[in-house]
């Protein structure tokens, strides 16, 4: 499949807790303009303003204080200020639109990941109202074992002011099930995902997503 930018491209970061997706997001943002690319990074929840005030809502404090329908809109109105504050406007202007976790990872964790919420539904139809058609070009998703992926989070988590720990305090049990819908979601979009080994040093991955997107742009 080739993929022209000419139109900008969008392009998303997915996977558990652990995995890496931040750090490699401002790698591969490091590397595409060093090529020449022009580059816009954001992140979900709280790629604006507006955003980072939904962010403090859904990630810190205690993980039960929202029911499933709060939570999941709240996510929604998040993504619906991003796509047209930032990844629209960018994308327009030819770039290329970085993204740490897009509408992947509402489905993994709300959906897969998490007992109460069981209609996709909902999701679907959520999505479709503040998207329409609208998808990522690539989705990079960081797949790694659940126990490297947390050990490596709880570290990382010390050494930040604001603990957004949330979802590392779920039980095993939901990060496996969040890492196996991931790639469930991978095998109905293959043409979409790209499955990256994280479990490797931070320039072995970037490597890995550096060639992988190179080959993609080019099939």
């Amino acid at each position: 499949m080739t993929i022209s930018n000419k139109k900008g491209l969008f392009i998303t970061f997915e996977g558990g807790e652990g995995a890496g997706k931040s750090v490699q997001l401002a790698r591969f943002a490091e590397y595409l303009q060093k090529i020449g690319e022009e580059v816009v990074t954001t992140r979900e929840p709280g790629g604006t303003e507006t955003g980072k005030a939904i962010r403090r809502l859904l990630v810190e404090g205690e993980k039960d204080k929202f029911d499933e329908i709060t939570e999941i809109l709240l996510f929604y109105a998040d993504r619906r200020i991003d796509l047209t504050k930032v990844i629209h406007p960018a994308m327009k202007a030819g770039k290329i639109v970085l993204s740490d976790r897009f509408n992947d990872s509402t489905i993994a964790y709300q959906y897969y990941g998490s007992n109460k919420f069981t209609d996709r539904r909902i999701m679907d139809n959520l999505y479709q109202i503040v998207a329409g058609d609208f998808k990522p070009d690539i989705t990079f998703l960081l797949d790694i074992d659940v126990k490297i992926g947390l050990e490596r989070s709880f570290k990382k988590a010390q050494t930040m002011t604001t603990k957004e720990l949330r979802f590392e305090n779920e039980d095993i049990a939901f990060h496996e099930r969040l890492r196996q819908g991931y790639l469930e979601l991978a095998r109905q979009e293959p043409e979409r995902f790209i499955i990256i080994d994280a479990s490797g040093t931070m320039e072995e991955v970037s490597k890995k997503i550096i060639d992988a997107y190179h080959k993609r742009i080019k099939d």
